[in-house]
């Protein structure tokens, strides 16, 4: 997919944000390679050295920072990566009982509060799918042909939009919005069903 995006399509960008399922040692070294910055969170178990060599390698939770990592970041080795190939590792609290530990190739990168900018973004993302996918019911068009997929997604993506901007105005979720939507039409079909059923 990446190839595509740079060889054919090619689209101008210079950063790519992805999920910890991506970060994967080929794929980061693909993206150096385009001379692109990759962000993307690695799993806590990572195996990972800070120490230059000097000591072994070790879960990326158990790595110790001092406040000044806290800010900036630090220089790390990830186990089989190229021996000098380092990046660099921001420890990125999320929430008060969530922590994300951000590796970037970007080595000039010196503020954990701008990465967590650009991981943002991601979680945005991220956010556009769940609620698409959970709210408009996008993955369950059955039809065949490439035509009709493309405009069911494209259907799917305009109700999130008009749903999403209902929701920003009335101070809600989009999740509540939908609830409200369906409460109102039960209230309305148990007062005056709209199918009557004649019991014997």
């Amino acid at each position: 997919m990446l190839n595509n995006v740079v060889f054919q399509k090619k689209l101008h960008f210079k950063t790519v944000i992805m999920d910890s399922w991506y970060a994967e040692k080929n794929i980061m070294l693909l993206i150096d390679r385009f001379h692109k910055y990759f962000y993307c969170p690695l799993k806590k178990n990572r195996l990972v050295d800070d120490s230059s060599g000097v000591e072994d390698y070790k879960n990326i939770e158990k790595l110790e920072w001092n406040e000044i990592e806290l800010k900036e970041g630090k220089l790390i080795k990830i186990k089989k990566f190229p021996r000098d190939y380092k990046v660099k590792l921001f420890r990125v609290v999320v929430s008060t009982d969530k922590t994300e530990y951000v590796a970037t190739n970007n080595i000039s990168q010196c503020s954990t509060d701008a990465t967590k900018d650009k991981c943002g973004i991601c979680w945005k993302i991220e956010e556009f799918r769940r609620e698409l996918k959970q709210i408009t019911g996008v993955e369950k068009c059955e039809c065949r042909k490439q035509r009709i997929q493309r405009n069911h997604i494209a259907c799917c993506m305009l109700v999130w939009i008009n749903l999403k901007d209902r929701a920003y105005k009335c101070k809600t979720t989009i999740y509540n919005l939908k609830k409200r939507l369906l409460d109102n039409y039960l209230i309305k079909e148990l007062k005056l069903p709209s199918i009557r059923i004649a019991l014997a």
